[in-house]
């Protein structure tokens, strides 16, 4: 039992003890103290002035006074206008460290054969460019997430659906087969995602400077757009290969290919993975087909052109299409594919998106389709919508090569964070293989922990030089504190000092020392409410928020030469615990944290 939880009893207790009625522990309000106030939780009394019909303070003074006589847990108490400040005595929070060193997986819940199935989609790229830094936020926050939700007791299959069709592909197929020569990553040197993406930024250049040519020849740059014979020419292209024309299909292959070998080398740096990967490819048919049952069953209707639609005016929204007149499929269409193969592939209780916010009517439309449609979690489908992420220079384009790579992002992460080591004398006793992995853990761990720091639905800027300090809210303070804790646990293992033994019950500890125990203790409640709020910057700021308390302990106390044996001992033993919490938390947002730096 939590203690916010053995107080709330105890307050309940006292109400009706003091004032003859009962009242439920939904109704007590129990917060940490401020920090400008003594005390640890706060009691807030406006709710029972109707049944002490007293005033706030002398409500909070006799609620109080109750307590510290009744509840042993309570130290001392005083009363700031109707808020009653609790403090609690020493032994809680011994007995509270203990609970947490006793458990080595503490605030995570593990999930049995029957929890819940979560499946959370992420990544999503398009086969005609590499990764780019929209998409590092977008599989940062689908892999955190992920973990989170499995530390809240779910099974989790994190999956990838890939756009690997339409016309933005025949574009660098097209671009390829007229401007490469032949080119390709084995003779040219270049990641295979990478020379796909050169090819139809290739393509935008061309077709622009023949749009450029019909304009000055009369036509109107809409006509001229819709003229270019470039542009023809890739829908040509879309028209064979949706005929299954042999050549152009396995020109398709051969670029995915590529594609996919440098997408998996990307993935493998940022350090996400999938359990499963769908392809539009395959799931667009199954797509169709539904739409087509869902019209036989008249959940859907047929206009005269036979494009197929449904009516969505009863839900307060618009008609929308699912099916061209010429039989062709929209992404709303590839979308319930791509639900009905998951469906049956796994038993989903649940469906996570993660896909930016500019896709929110989107996925309220995809709902209520999926719902109509016969899927048992459709209307319960959860979007993860998220900000977009740019840096301080502006937006990017892709089609006009101004993107940031992911690739180029993670080597300038990892060069820029061997610089700042180097400089700071981090990797001074470390030999050059070592100092190479913490170079790469500290500049990942940089990345990922300024991304997943900011609330997700937010819009970000991201300043690859602000996230690398050894100060402040960043992943390498954050990586760096937990590495001294190592130093510190290492030299009492030299000195011969055991740090797994009960810790002394009748200790007197300070103020700062209860703190840290008390904000060990929340782990547990914000792993839950990241997981209830889907939000991984919960857990970040958290986790900073207890370093930053821990370094401030660490500047005030003495640890090693601490003469008090029991004293020194439980110091050590907190120190363990709060880099225990470290781990587990900065793993929940997929980052590293070294024991040497």
């Amino acid at each position: 039992m939590s203690i916010e939880t053995k107080l709330a009893i105890a307050v309940s207790e006292a109400i009706l003890k003091l004032y003859g009625q009962k009242v439920s522990l939904t109704q007590i309000q129990l917060s940490k103290t401020k920090k400008e106030f003594e005390g640890h939780l706060t009691l807030v009394v406006f709710p029972f002035l109707k049944i002490s019909k007293k005033n706030p303070e002398q409500t909070a003074q006799e609620i109080g006074a109750y307590l510290q006589e009744n509840e042993p847990a309570i130290a001392a108490f005083n009363v700031i206008k109707g808020f009653l400040n609790l403090v609690i005595d020493a032994k809680v929070w011994i007995n509270l460290l203990q609970t947490v060193a006793d458990d080595d997986k503490f605030g995570i819940t593990t999930a049995d054969d029957n929890s819940p199935l979560v499946m959370i989609e992420y990544s999503s790229p398009n086969t005609n460019k590499p990764l780019h830094l929209g998409h590092v936020r977008n599989n940062l926050l689908g892999y955190s997430l992920s973990e989170i939700l499995k530390a809240n007791g779910n099974r989790v299959i994190k999956t990838n659906i890939v756009n690997d069709r339409g016309i933005h592909i025949c574009k660098s197929m097209l671009a390829w087969k007229k401007y490469g020569n032949g080119e390709t990553p084995a003779n040219s040197g270049m990641k295979g995602d990478h020379l796909v993406g050169k090819y139809y930024v290739v393509f935008d250049k061309e077709y622009k400077a023949q749009i450029k040519e019909l304009v000055a020849a009369g036509q109107t740059e809409e006509e001229a757009k819709k003229n270019a014979p470039l542009m023809l020419e890739a829908q040509e292209m879309l028209r064979q290969w949706e005929a299954n024309d042999a050549e152009v299909v396995e020109m398709w292959r051969m670029m995915n290919g590529w594609v996919y070998e440098g997408f998996d080398t990307t993935y493998k740096k940022l350090g996400v993975d999938f359990d499963k990967i769908y392809y539009e490819s395959e799931t667009y048919i199954e797509g169709k087909n539904k739409v087509l049952e869902g019209l036989a069953n008249s959940v859907l209707y047929q206009k005269e052109d036979s494009s197929v639609w449904a009516d969505l005016t009863g839900e307060g929204l618009d008609h929308k299409l699912l099916l061209r007149g010429d039989g062709t499929s929209v992404y709303m269409t590839q979308d319930i594919g791509t639900a009905k193969l998951r469906y049956d592939d796994y038993p989903i209780n649940k469906m996570v998106y993660v896909v930016g916010n500019e896709q929110n009517y989107h996925f309220q439309v995809l709902a209520i389709l999926l719902d109509k449609l016969g899927f048992e979690w459709g209307k319960e489908l959860v979007h993860f919508s998220y900000g977009m992420v740019e840096l301080p220079e502006g937006k990017m384009k892709s089609r006009e090569g101004t993107v940031v790579d992911a690739d180029d992002l993670v080597e300038e992460m990892v060069t820029t964070a061997r610089e700042t080591s180097q400089e700071l004398g981090k990797l001074d006793n470390c030999t050059t293989e070592e100092g190479e992995k913490i170079a790469y853990t500290v500049g990942m761990g940089a990345l990922k922990y300024f991304i997943l720091k900011v609330d997700p639905r937010k819009n970000m800027t991201f300043n690859p030089k602000e996230s690398i300090d050894f100060n402040g809210n960043t992943g390498p303070f954050i990586q760096y504190t937990h590495a001294r804790i190592c130093s510190v646990l290492r030299k009492a293992e030299e000195q011969g000092i055991q740090v797994d033994q009960a810790i002394n019950k009748d200790l007197t500890l300070s103020e700062k020392e209860q703190n840290l125990i008390q904000l060990i203790a929340e782990y547990k409640n914000v792993v839950k409410e990241a997981g209830k709020e889907y939000s991984p910057a919960l857990i970040a700021n958290y986790i900073y928020d207890l370093v930053k308390e821990y370094n401030q302990f660490y500047h005030d106390h003495s640890i090693l030469r601490e003469e008090n044996e029991a004293l020194r001992h439980f110091r050590l033993v907190l120190s363990k615990n709060v880099a225990k919490i470290i781990k587990s938390g900065m793993g929940l947002l997929g980052i590293d944290v070294p024991e040497r730096m």
